[in-house]
């Protein structure tokens, strides 16, 4: 059976480069995992929660969601630690396999998000107005926003927006690589995309009482 690291590409480990300092305290906590210590594997969680967790906010709708996915994750982590390749980024590696547990929580519950069909999802039924599936046509900016600001109005798109606008901006995935994580075709993906970022700034400017 395939990792849960095997689906995004190996180029998000070049995002983190730890110092000599670090490697050295993830190896002996990596060492301390495989062993089954119970406190390295609580060292493990405590270091990297808070960055994980705010991965999580962004591809779910409430924090109890993005807890539970989050959860699954770390215990995908101590399982799978044989397998992280100490050359390596740990952090890195990490964030992989919690963006994959998020994709498998949005592919297990697709009875509820159903995406329909090869080229329009059930979100593309709730509002026909032909703008919305044109990204950015304005063209005008926001101002700078606080991160939480965005967090906010992110965990309001539906969540076939929320994932693909997720790996596509964050991951840095193509359309390709989404439509084969998520089960869909690359125009499903290329659609989605469009309305996530259309809808998150007419969300931004409403929150933020922007003309």
């Amino acid at each position: 059976m395939p990792l849960a690291t095997d689906r995004i590409a190996p180029r998000l480990t070049l995002s983190w480069v730890n110092t000599d300092a670090q490697q050295a305290m993830f190896t002996d906590l990596v060492d301390g995992c495989l062993k089954g210590e119970r406190r390295s594997q609580q060292r493990v969680y405590e270091l990297f929660y808070g960055k994980m967790m705010a991965v999580c906010m962004r591809y779910t709708k409430n924090t109890d969601q993005a807890k539970d996915i989050l959860q699954d994750g770390f215990i995908k982590v101590f399982r799978s630690m044989d397998s992280f390749n100490r050359a390596g980024s740990f952090e890195g590696w990490i964030r992989r396999i919690i963006v994959n547990t998020a994709i498998d929580h949005f592919r297990r519950s697709k009875h509820s998000y159903l995406l329909l069909g090869e080229e329009r999802s059930i979100e593309d039924f709730k509002d026909q107005d032909e703008e919305d599936i044109l990204a950015d046509e304005d063209g005008d900016e926001l101002p700078d926003l606080k991160p939480a600001d965005v967090i906010n109005a992110m965990q309001k798109l539906t969540p076939a927006y929320r994932t693909v606008f997720n790996l596509y901006v964050f991951e840095e995935m193509t359309h390709k690589e989404i439509a084969d994580a998520l089960g869909i075709n690359v125009g499903t993906s290329k659609s989605n995309l469009a309305k996530a970022k259309n809808n998150l700034k007419k969300l931004l400017r409403q929150e933020n009482k922007i003309n």
